[in-house]
């Protein structure tokens, strides 16, 4: 090691240590933000059906531009609050791998680029799933006040594809692919901006791929039901980072497939 190199090594550390800083506040401040507008919002929907106590349900709201969107700053946050954390080890791997190749812009810059066009697929899922919401609600499939589906048929059989996509080969290739982040960055690495965007993007579909149908799963506990929320995120950052996880995925699909049977078969009935 030269005297020259000796010297940076504690100005690169020193600046490794700030952006790793810079990265984790900013997924964890991003996180707390959406799990509080999530408890508010939740309990604003409580507040509302106590309210309403024995009257009759409203009839179904007809589909528009405004509910749309309202759906649709709904699932963004809860995306946020449900995926950023699985995402954060790939992240700070990241910010570490750009620290050592000493990203001209230092590596927070950059791994708040990969954080962000994530992000954005995530929003683009958010996108359909709300356009979803909004259909089922008009129709009567899910009800305006828990947002759950009420028909076990339907729900049912939602379970079942989740389940039954649990244990394809498509959702197995995805998962390997997120437990396995340091294989994705050597393989894939490119310098810069546009470096950090591509990988950023890459991983995100490998994700969305991973967990698309777990996210489905939220129609039949209840968009808003904060403790089926969180049971969700737990199942999505175990099969991640859990050394069972690819294990765990297929066990969950196979609980979700045998509840989706009994559920169609009238056996049992979801909590309302």
């Amino acid at each position: 090691m030269t005297l020259d190199s000796r010297s940076e090594a504690p100005i690169l550390s020193a600046a490794m240590r700030r952006d790793r800083l810079v990265v984790i506040t900013s997924l964890a401040l991003a996180c707390a933000l959406a799990w509080l507008w999530l408890l508010d919002q939740a309990q604003g929907m409580g507040a509302a059906r106590g309210a309403m106590g024995g009257m009759p349900m409203p009839k179904a709201p007809q589909p528009s531009a405004a509910s749309w969107l309202g759906a649709f700053v709904m699932w963004s946050l809860m995306m946020v609050a449900m995926m950023l954390p699985s995402a954060a080890p790939m992240i700070l791997i990241y910010t570490r791998v750009a620290g050592q190749r000493r990203a001209p812009s230092g590596a927070a810059a950059p791994a708040l680029a990969f954080a962000a066009i994530y992000l954005v697929v995530w929003t683009a899922f958010s996108a359909v799933a709300a356009l979803a919401q909004v259909l089922l609600a008009a129709t009567g499939a899910i009800s305006a006040s828990r947002l759950s589906l009420g028909d076990a048929r339907l729900a049912g059989a939602v379970l079942l594809l989740a389940g039954a996509y649990q244990l394809t080969p498509l959702k197995d290739a995805c998962l390997r692919q997120c437990r396995s982040p340091m294989g994705l960055i050597v393989q894939h690495w490119r310098a810069g901006w546009r470096g950090a965007l591509g990988l950023g993007l890459r991983h995100a579909l490998y994700c969305l791929g991973c967990c698309w149908a777990l996210m489905a799963l939220l129609f039949v506990g209840g968009v808003m039901n904060l403790a089926w929320v969180a049971a969700l995120a737990l199942v999505v950052m175990a099969e991640k980072v859990a050394p069972i996880g690819r294990l765990g995925a297929r066990i969950v699909g196979v609980v979700c497939a045998l509840a989706g049977v009994t559920l169609a078969a009238g056996l049992w009935a979801p909590p309302h």
